[in-house]
């Protein structure tokens, strides 16, 4: 039986825990550079904003509705979520993290334990612990713990907790479910679905598996149809470690010189070292794009991306901003605008066994910089995100005596404090 705890509205929800005066009214969290918003709460919602709308647009549409604007607060985020996987990681007998909001549990057999109740007190101490809202499913394969737990957050009734344990309840589920809402179709198979006449997920899993198979020739789909019909065919180590990163960003505005746009890069390349470190991998091959804003016709436009493969797998930061800026000079050219970089890291493979390249001399380096690499991740785990950063992930704002040096270059005018990361944010009682 596999069960997932999805955190609602994930993004609003960690804002809230530290601004509970906003319960009960619209908040939305905006995108990086507070470019449009990624996250509404149900009021926000409700008011009809939608997802992806500009955030200057939702200004002029209701300019006189009291909306709460926050940044993207990912550090926020990060640590919030992270504490409500430990205390799952305590309640499970295995789980494994999906996404920022999503983790997965799974029991091997019958242990007796009434998982229904289970997921319910699993609820309430999460959310008397943490201060965040979750929802669970419950069901035979994860394609169906995803669905019940899309009836758990509608449906009050179901206490938070929805348990598909039976055909009947199966059966129900799927004649209620959209099809464009079914874990692992994506909106282009959805709509050839559509098209030949399924709207819902119990009209695809009637549908004999051959006939999946010759209509779309796609493994993931054969899956989804397998996971339906109540059989286990998403596996564990597909989804527990991502097989490339990208870390990807639109700048504030638009930016001409390399130097600038070196920084955002250098990010960029930074984050997804951590990211590597975080999940005890190392890559193989550093690829970086860049391009234009393709929105100004009135402007000559440029794409370009280039990819390297390196001798040795690595996770170390040093490295991985050294590969992404030597890419970042070829593909560079000079007379336009950009407005948009991004880092992507693959050939993922675990950190140990790892394979050395006998005639590479600096390899007495690579102890060292794992030594950096640790105290670094420490310092800034304890003190916050980029307290400590490379001299070349630095933005300098200003010249002269005016100049101001950031760890970023990133716009955030609504962002919130870190009151459980940072020392200099935490909560002061009157």
């Amino acid at each position: 039986m596999y069960g997932i705890i999805d955190c609602d509205n994930c993004y609003v929800s960690c804002e809230r825990i530290f601004h509970p005066d906003l319960n009960g009214k619209p908040v939305v969290v905006l995108s990086n550079n507070d470019g449009c918003v990624v996250a509404r709460s149900n009021e926000a919602k409700a008011l009809g904003i939608k997802a992806g709308i500009p955030y200057f647009k939702m200004m002029q549409q209701w300019p006189d509705k009291d909306i709460a604007v926050f940044s993207s607060n990912y550090e926020l985020y990060g640590d919030l979520t992270g504490r409500v996987v430990e205390i799952i990681k305590q309640e499970a007998p295995a789980y494994f993290r999906y996404s920022i909001d999503e983790c997965f549990v799974y029991w091997n057999g019958d242990d007796g334990v009434n998982l229904k109740e289970w997921g319910e007190d699993l609820h309430k101490k999460i959310k008397k612990w943490v201060g965040m809202p979750v929802s669970i499913g419950l069901g035979p394969t994860k394609t169906l713990a995803k669905l019940a737990s899309h009836f758990a957050k509608k449906y009050p009734g179901y206490k938070h907790c929805c348990l598909i344990d039976s055909e009947e309840k199966r059966l129900k589920a799927l004649k209620l479910y959209p099809i464009e809402e079914v874990w692992g179709i994506g909106r282009r198979y959805a709509a050839r679905l559509q098209s030949l006449g399924v709207k819902t997920a119990y009209d695809f899993a009637q549908h004999h598996g051959s006939w999946v198979q010759s209509t779309f020739r796609n493994i993931v789909i054969y899956r989804t149809w397998q996971e339906l019909n109540g059989i286990d065919a998403v596996p564990n180590e597909e989804m527990a470690k991502k097989k490339s990163i990208c870390t990807s960003r639109s700048f504030n505005g638009m930016i001409t010189e390399l130097d600038d746009i070196r920084t955002h890069v250098a990010n960029y390349a930074a984050r997804c070292a951590e990211k590597l470190r975080k999940q005890d991998t190392v890559a193989s091959i550093v690829a970086v794009f860049l391009n234009t804003n393709f929105f100004r016709e009135d402007l000559p436009q440029y794409w370009n991306f280039q990819e390297k493969r390196l001798t040795v797998g690595t996770n170390s930061t040093i490295d991985i901003v050294k590969a992404a800026t030597e890419i970042l000079h070829e593909i560079y050219i000079p007379g336009y605008h950009y407005k948009k970089a991004g880092v992507i890291v693959m050939g993922i493979s675990p950190t140990s066994p790892q394979q050395l390249d006998l005639f590479d001399y600096n390899a007495k380096d690579y102890d060292k910089k794992k030594r950096l690499d640790k105290a670094m991740d420490q310092i800034n785990k304890i003190n916050g995100s980029e307290t400590i950063v490379l001299g070349s992930q630095q933005y300098t704002k200003g010249k002269g005596e005016k100049a101001e040096v950031f760890a970023n270059a990133i716009k955030h005018d609504h962002k919130s404090k870190n009151p459980t990361t940072r020392w200099s944010d935490i909560i002061k009682l009157k």
